[in-house]
Formats: C-alpha cells, sequence, structure tokens
C-alpha cells in the first residue's frame, strides 16, 4: 500500500470517527451537564480549529489564526458542518495529490508567528494523529458521563467499512 492509498483510507476514517463522535456530542448535550458538554465541545473545536490551520498550511496561504481554541464552542451544527466541510476537503486533498507532491517540504507560521517546516506528508500525519487524541479525549468525558463512547478505531471502521475483512480467505496459520 502507497502512503497516499494509506492517508485516504485514514483520512475515510477520520471522517467516520468524527461523525460518531458528533452524533456522541448530540447526545451528551440533550441528557449531560452543560460544563461537561461545553469541555468537550471545546475539545473537538479545538481539533476542528487545527485541522483548518493545516489545511492553509498546506494551500501555502495565511490561516489568519492567533489562537488554536476559543472560549465558547460553537453551536453543535456549525461545528458539524466545519468538521464535515473540512474532512471532505482533507479527502480530497489527499486523492488528488501527486505521490511526489507527499515529500515536498512547506514552511508556515504557527499560531503564536514561530517558524515551522514540515512535510505534506508530516503534516496530513499530523492532522490525523492531532484529532484521534483529541477524540480520545472526548471520548473519555463520554464514557464518564454516558458509560460509552462512539467507535474510534481504524479497525472497527475498516471491518464497517469492508465487511469481507472478517472473512476468512482460507485456514488461521500459526507461527
Amino acid at each position: 500500500m502507497s502512503a497516499q492509498a494509506l492517508l485516504a483510507s485514514l483520512y475515510r476514517y477520520k471522517a467516520w470517527a468524527d461523525e460518531g463522535l458528533l452524533a456522541g456530542l448530540a447526545a451528551l448535550r440533550e441528557a449531560g451537564s452543560p460544563a461537561e458538554y461545553r469541555t468537550a465541545a471545546l475539545v473537538f473545536d479545538h481539533a476542528c480549529i487545527v485541522d483548518r490551520i493545516f489545511v492553509a498550511n498546506l494551500q501555502q496561504v495565511p490561516h489568519g489564526c492567533t489562537a488554536t481554541g476559543t472560549m465558547e464552542p460553537p453551536p453543535l451544527e456549525e461545528l458539524a458542518r466545519a468538521v464535515r466541510q473540512t474532512d471532505g476537503w482533507y479527502l480530497d486533498y489527499v486523492t488528488g495529490l501527486e505521490p511526489a507532491e507527499l515529500a515536498q517540504t512547506l514552511e508556515f507560521s504557527f499560531t503564536d508567528g514561530a517558524a515551522g517546516r514540515m512535510s505534506r506528508e508530516e503534516m496530513l500525519g499530523h492532522v490525523v494523529t492531532h484529532a484521534g487524541y483529541h477524540r480520545g479525549e472526548v471520548g473519555r468525558i463520554l464514557t464518564r458521563l454516558t458509560g460509552a463512547s462512539p467507535p474510534d478505531t481504524f479497525t472497527g471502521y475498516l471491518h464497517q467499512a469492508e465487511p469481507l475483512r472478517r472473512q476468512r480467505t482460507g485456514p488461521l496459520k500459526v507461527r
């Protein structure tokens, strides 16, 4: 599997996991503590802001952000629109790249103005892992308050997206 194919699969997984988390946030908003919902929404909003900052970095345009978070979370419907739009952008971007572009190093500025330099592949890897870390944070809040959180594993996504992966093609080989 090429790096580009893996990244495309990871971004499909990210979009799937983000949808589950949005549903979990909606349930928490209805049933949970307003303070806990606010905390969870702020964490997920932070992840979305960072996703959008790296959209700008990958396009080599100023991101215009001086922080990676806000004092108050946006309404859930607005956050959901931003997450879905950004997830769609990444999937289109990854699948449209030429393989050589993945290795291209880009310079950018962090929100504090400090200089940064990463390859496109590193930036794309950062966005996927950063988002997963923060989904895990929100998942812990959901589990503590509701007893469960949405599924959020790459293997879970792969098996749901491609059920044939659960079928054996031959006898199990033990090494």
